[in-house]
């Protein structure tokens, strides 16, 4: 028997599809990711030609001299950059096909995380390596806090579940990989309206897709919008802030160093997006 499942696939799917069109006017958190794991990437000192791109969207993620085979849940997004519709815990590839996966914006809507995990590792060469960026715990705390303050005692599941920075470490490792690493960074956005925050959170395909879900009625959304521009600073603007997890792990192989002690960082990005009018 197979258990619950958290998140409702078929609208996962279909919010995908919605949003492909238009996309681009909402990705900065994506694109903040992507320069995220950039950066993490500079610092290998080897090349990749074999390359997924896990949870693709748009296809934005490049890689000069890579050949990116593409993988999104979403038919639209799939099929403008040429890849293949799946879900990330269910992938059609071979074992040992890439000596690198990336996935950028994507995993904290998996049904089966540590599945996932467990089949990019099995994707992977030996010795290949893993980078992920997602939103973890720490995230929309403003607006968690305006749905509290606008359902009460009794508030519907609204919010999906979200992953700790030490959490997400310990997935790696179980997941097996070699000399694994979960770092957090920051990010603030400072919003002009309540309206203006659920427009970007539909527009990256972040809303709710619950299998619990239920409709907000107007007056409990009336009074979330209220919460949230009672949070406003002095000019007006309601700041939230998005947490985004990376993880790095490695395929093992029998050449790597021994691992260090694992820990973690925590930066700001608060000045990289400035005013979501």
């Amino acid at each position: 028997m197979h258990p619950p499942e958290i998140f409702d696939r078929a609208a996962r799917r279909l919010r995908r599809d919605r949003i492909a069109g238009a996309y681009a006017d909402h990705d900065f958190l994506r694109n903040a990711m992507i320069d995220g794991l950039l950066d993490r990437l500079a610092s290998v000192k080897r090349e990749f030609r074999e390359v997924l791109d896990l949870g693709a969207f748009d296809g934005s993620f490049a890689l000069p001299g890579a050949r990116i085979a593409r993988l999104d849940p979403g038919r639209r997004f799939a099929a403008a950059t040429g890849g293949v519709q799946a879900d990330e815990d269910r992938l059609p590839f071979r074992d040992a096909s890439f000596d690198l996966v990336v996935s950028a914006g994507s995993l904290d809507t998996v049904n089966d995380l540590p599945g996932a995990l467990a089949l990019v590792r099995r994707a992977l060469r030996p010795d290949g390596l893993f980078l992920a960026a997602f939103t973890g715990a720490g995230s929309l705390a403003t607006l968690r806090a305006a749905l509290r303050q606008a359902e009460g005692e009794n508030p519907a599941p609204r919010l999906h579940p979200q992953i700790d920075v030490r959490a997400a470490g310990d997935l790696l490792m179980r997941a097996g990989f070699a000399l694994p690493v979960a770092d957090i960074e920051t990010l603030d956005v400072r919003y002009a309206s309540f309206g203006r925050l659920l427009d970007d959170l539909r527009g990256m395909g972040a809303s709710n897709i619950l299998a619990g879900r239920r409709a907000m009625r107007r007056d409990v959304l009336a009074r979330a919008a209220a919460a949230f521009a009672q949070r406003a600073e002095a000019d007006g603007r309601t700041t939230e802030r998005f947490a985004i997890i990376y993880l790095t792990g490695w395929a093992p192989s029998p050449d790597q160093p021994t691992p260090a002690r694992r820990g973690s960082a925590t930066a700001s990005l608060a000045a990289a997006i400035g005013k979501r009018d």
